[in-house]
């Protein structure tokens, strides 16, 4: 273990990693739940959300393990999968179709790994937009979880309103996010999935929650369910480039601030990076063969880097922890059907993403007001692809407007032209 990862070189040992590997797996374990819960809304079957989802976090972060030897965990991305979800309710099109865009991302993001577009790309687009993008997501998912919680329901005179706090599910839901509240602000290790299963076992006396089984053998795997050639005919290339510009933005800013807090940044500069993107981009791709959203790194692992984690080693045990999950397709199952438990940490995800916000210079219109059309673009319209193309739209024109068009790179001003014929010519793709 020392030889594999570094152990002392690095200043730790196997009882602060495996400790560290726990720690993260607990923070980040809701992905189970919620995945399925989210994906399962598309048609896509639970059983096979189910263990695409573990074995897409379990071969990602096994990669990081033992490539990029980083204390980081990979699992299917909050915010994507959702998106996911609205692409095939807006669209009209088939699960299927929507995994062969998740496909694609994947090999193109495997494919970038290893050249220099891929720093090019993340040096040219402004922060704003970077950060716009992801606090977009955060008030996209934080309003699904409203509107499953009941939270927040249709209304045919002002679109939406409050909900119903009678209704049982909402005032579960209610409960569910106070508890979480509570446990989040003591500094509760794995506070969001601990809060679901306190939800779960309140849920289960007030009679709304229906147990059939614990454990039992993990579901048959499913291969290859998806259609690429749909993506085409379907002219879905927005939605490719939706996916792999979130997972490389997500991914990368990720990797960079764990990599910071754990003091393993060398110069500024990210040792191994294209080892730790490619860990993603392989789970990503994997993931759409056996039937889930893309990939990311996961913030959390910033948990297991506070409780010590500083190699690989910490990454091998969260694999090995999800693993483990597949023999608990029954219990997840029974957990995902009510969405009550899962709600309140959709909400809550929601609001870690609106971080990125305190980032933007709001006294620079030039720079805020594309930031905040993708913010404002993605909840209202229910698609992230959408929320990205009016930023990549907006940013080149106002910054032409205002005399700082020099300023602009021209990939910029490429993905600008491209985005105005996809929306003149493929609204809402």
């Amino acid at each position: 273990m020392d030889q594999l990862f570094k152990l002392r070189e690095l200043g730790t040992n196997v009882k602060t990693e495996i400790l560290a590997g726990f720690t993260t797996f607990l923070t980040m374990a809701y992905i189970i739940v919620v995945n399925p819960a989210i994906l399962s809304g598309a048609g896509v079957p639970f059983e096979q959300v189910f263990i695409a989802t573990i074995l897409a976090a379990a071969i990602g972060s096994l990669t990081m393990a033992l490539a990029a030897n980083y204390p980081i965990a990979i699992a299917p991305g909050m915010g994507l999968n959702a998106y996911f979800t609205s692409v095939v309710a807006t669209n009209g099109v088939s699960y299927q179709v929507v995994f062969g865009t998740v496909f694609l991302a994947g090999l193109l993001f495997l494919l970038l790994t290893f050249t220099k577009f891929r720093e090019l790309l993340i040096e040219t687009i402004p922060d704003s937009l970077k950060y716009g993008i992801t606090s977009g997501i955060g008030l996209f998912i934080a309003f699904i979880g409203l509107r499953m919680s009941g939270l927040v329901v249709s209304n045919p005179a002002t679109l939406v309103s409050i909900g119903n706090f009678h209704e049982p599910v909402t005032l579960l839901s209610i409960i569910g996010l106070f508890i979480t509240f509570i446990m989040i602000s003591r500094n509760v290790k794995g506070a969001l999935f601990i809060g679901m299963l306190v939800t779960a076992i309140i849920g289960y006396f007030m009679d709304m929650l229906h147990i059939e089984g614990i454990v039992s053998f993990p579901p048959p795997i499913v291969f290859f369910d998806l259609d690429i050639a749909g993506v085409f005919s379907n002219g879905l290339y927005t939605v490719v480039f939706a996916f792999l510009l979130v997972t490389l933005f997500d991914t990368t800013g990720t990797m960079i601030g764990v990599t910071e807090q754990a003091g393993l940044m060398k110069n500024g500069k990210l040792p191994r990076a294209k080892a730790a993107l490619a860990a993603d981009a392989l789970a990503t791709t994997v993931g759409a063969t056996l039937g889930t959203s893309p990939s990311s790194a996961y913030i959390e692992s910033s948990s297991g880097v506070a409780a010590g984690g500083r190699s690989g080693l910490t990454s091998l045990v969260v694999s090995v922890l999800f693993l483990i999950a597949l023999f608990f397709s029954p219990l997840v199952s029974a957990i995902s059907s009510l969405s009550a438990i899962t709600a309140p940490a959709l909400i809550i995800v929601g609001c870690y993403m609106m971080e990125g916000l305190a980032k933007i210079n709001w006294k620079d219109f030039d720079d805020a007001f594309p930031a905040f059309a993708v913010i404002l673009t993605m909840p209202l319209t229910a698609s992230i692809a959408t929320g990205i193309a009016m930023g990549f739209i907006t940013y080149p024109i106002i910054k032409l407007l205002s005399g700082k068009g020099k300023t602009v790179h021209p990939i910029i001003y490429i993905l600008g032209f491209i985005f105005i014929i996809q929306m003149v010519y493929f609204p809402g793709h």
